[in-house]
């Protein structure tokens, strides 16, 4: 029978792993995603999802087993919730800025007529014809 501390341990080790086969599936998807924005989106769930389970598994473990509660760790946790969504956002608003395409069978782009107005048709026209010669 397990006591409550290895009981806690299992729960922070559990948490850990959890986090790690996470970060494995978003590597998978910014392997397999199509386009800047998908592996972007890819990424910034590992970031968030994965990192926080690994930090969160971490400030368990030796807050129970050693009694002692780690300021870097809790710091840790919050830098990563706020900036990893962020920087995210980021990089994509970046991409779309410098106009790199969508991925064939994306929905529409209302913001890009809003954005780029009549020089668009110009600039969407030469992006795909060179996408065409590429293929």
């Amino acid at each position: 029978m397990l006591n409550v501390n290895q009981l806690i341990e299992l729960m922070a080790a559990l948490l850990i792993l959890l986090g790690a086969i996470v970060s494995v599936i978003s590597a998978f998807g910014m392997i397999r995603l199509p386009d800047v924005y998908t592996r972007s989106h890819a990424a910034t769930k590992s970031a968030t999802l994965s990192v926080l389970l690994c930090l969160f598994g971490g400030f368990i473990y030796f807050w129970i087993h050693d009694g002692y509660v780690s300021i870097r760790l809790i710091l840790g946790i919050i830098f990563v919730f706020i900036t990893a969504p962020v920087s995210g956002h980021l990089v994509c608003r970046a991409a779309y800025r410098s106009r790199v395409p969508l991925a064939e069978g994306s929905g529409d782009d209302a913001l890009n007529e809003i954005l780029f107005g009549e020089e668009n048709l110009q600039v969407k026209e030469e992006v795909e014809a060179t996408l065409k010669e590429i293929k």
